[in-house]
């Protein structure tokens, strides 16, 4: 038998749930939880409310879902902190 097919969406993080869950908001308007990936957790990758996700869920159960994917902003970085590659001033240790 071949694996069963997944099914992907995107979405919107709206809240943090206890046990590395998510309540995800998809395109479609459908409001699911869903739980990160073993590849995002290896790879430390951080998800926050307000963060656009990929979502892959299973044809037969529409209420669960797992993280697959982590969307960059669009938005560029602000205008306030240092340009990126450039040395970060002060900390917490002092040179002598």
């Amino acid at each position: 038998m071949a694996k069963e097919e997944l099914i992907q969406f995107e979405g919107l993080v709206t809240e943090i749930l206890p046990d590395a869950r998510y309540r995800v908001q998809l395109d479609a308007g459908h409001e699911i939880v869903a739980y990160t990936a073993g590849k995002m957790k290896k790879n430390r990758i951080k998800t926050l409310a307000g963060d656009r996700v990929t979502v892959e869920m299973s044809p037969y159960d529409l209420e669960k879902g797992r993280l697959i994917f982590r969307h960059k902003d669009e938005r560029p970085s602000s205008p306030g902190g240092p340009p990126r590659g450039a040395p970060q001033r002060g900390g917490q240790f002092r040179r002598r």
